[in-house]
């Protein structure tokens, strides 16, 4: 499963409980979306793109590629990944970080200022032994 599956999956699991418990394979349809949303984001990208520039430099180019990435991004993950919540799932307060099935993801947030004295630095230790 890539990461847009992967991410649609915590979405889901999260934001549209009735939806994902209604999934018989769930592991099965987020792989496949994964995919999907991953070939309709390149095929948008280059759609957004447009016509390469003969005259653009290559810093032009690549910021032109990237921006389109990036605006493709979003329009396919608000389509088909980020769901807007079911009823009555705003309410719910999320105080606690995302988990993996063996604990904590501390390596899905990473200081500005790498401080070894702060505490997710110990943990990080820990967790990889």
């Amino acid at each position: 499963m890539n990461s847009y599956g992967m991410q649609a999956k915590a979405h889901w699991r999260r934001w549209l409980p009735t939806r994902y418990a209604g999934l018989t394979d769930p592991e099965s349809f987020f792989t496949k979306l994964g995919k999907q949303v991953e070939t309709r984001i390149g095929d948008l990208m280059m759609e957004l793109a447009g016509p390469s520039q003969p005259e653009a430099s290559y810093l032009e180019t690549v910021g032109r590629l990237n921006n389109a990435r990036a605006r493709a991004t979003e329009i396919v993950l608000r389509e088909s990944v980020l769901l807007n919540p079911e009823p009555g799932t705003e309410e719910m307060v999320d105080d606690d970080p995302p988990s993996a099935p063996d604990g904590p993801m501390l390596t899905d947030w990473i200081p500005v200022v790498e401080n070894l004295s702060d505490p997710y630095w110990s943990r990080l230790r820990e967790q990889n032994g």
